[in-house]
């Protein structure tokens, strides 16, 4: 029993001793070693290390993407000399723990400075531009450059820029509505000369069709009557050569055609003289004209 004492104390004599000789670092973090309030060493990798008891004092980095979300938007003037109200947050993380350090000491440095540098670039970047251009129009273009110059900043206080966003860009009460009506009109002028020139494309579309309609029109009649003259010309030389073969068969053939045309019915009736030459064939099969006529 007189050794559990003596035992008990050697453990927690060696405990606190190795608490204050050990400390560990994780994947989250980095670890700034001090010594006398100087800093001596920053641990990147994770694992466990040592450090001299009394002498020297850790101090952690967290390396996480950190959120910078301004609790209440800011106010910018636009090109127009109209105020507009801008609600940002900047993803951003420490990359260096000893430019971090020298730089700006800790987070809330870091945010300061990071939230000044991105306010005054927001405010030069829609100085330049309307309230159109802003809300809409250049949005990401404005959002891209001051990224990058943001970025460019960071570098210098050993920090990283992941991301810089505009979550909302609203207008002061007094200005949205002569803002909306600004834009509807401008709507309005947009879909009026949208309808005037589908108008005049139509107008354009439908002479060039009726102008097609009258040639293919033209063309067609054209060939009918180029066609309408070749078979007349055929039909009449087909006629002539049959005429030519037998004369006296082809008279007394019209001659029947003729006598079927004009007596298709009971009711139809010729008035001519009996001896006209119309009848010859009634009166002789072989068409001779009566004696005494010529």
């Amino acid at each position: 029993m007189k050794i559990i004492g003596p035992v008990l104390a050697g453990l927690l004599a060696l405990l606190v001793l190795s608490t204050a000789t050990l400390f560990t670092v994780d994947q989250r973090q980095n670890a700034m070693v001090f010594q006398f309030g100087e800093l001596k060493d920053v641990v990147v990798k994770p694992g466990l290390y040592f450090k001299l008891p009394l002498l020297q004092n850790v101090r952690y980095i967290d390396t996480r993407i950190l959120t910078l979300d301004d609790p209440d938007p800011q106010s910018f003037i636009t090109a127009e000399n109209k105020p507009v109200l801008v609600d940002t947050f900047v993803k951003w993380r420490i990359s260096d723990a000893r430019e971090f350090y020298l730089a700006v000491g800790d987070e809330r440095g870091a945010a300061s400075r990071i939230s000044q540098t991105v306010n005054g670039l927001l405010r030069e970047e829609f100085g330049k531009r309307t309230v159109h251009e802003v809300v809409s129009g250049e949005r990401d273009e404005v959002m891209n450059k001051v990224r990058e110059r943001v970025e460019q900043d960071a570098k210098k206080i050993g920090v990283s820029i992941v991301d810089v966003r505009l979550k909302r860009v609203d207008l002061p009460q007094g200005v949205s509505a002569d803002v909306y009506r600004r834009m509807e009109s401008e709507r309005k002028r947009a879909a009026s000369e949208l309808r005037s020139t589908g108008s005049a494309e139509a107008e354009r579309i439908r002479a060039d069709a009726d102008r097609q309609r009258e040639v293919v029109l033209a063309e067609a009649y054209r060939d009918a009557q180029k066609i309408k003259g070749e078979g007349d010309a055929k039909s009449a030389a087909i006629y002539a050569a049959a005429f030519s073969q037998n004369p006296e068969f082809f008279a007394f053939y019209r001659s029947m055609e003729a006598y079927k045309s004009s007596f298709r019915s009971k009711s139809d009736m010729v008035v001519l003289e009996p001896n006209s030459d119309f009848f010859r064939y009634l009166r002789d099969a072989t068409g001779k004209a009566p004696a005494g006529k010529k």
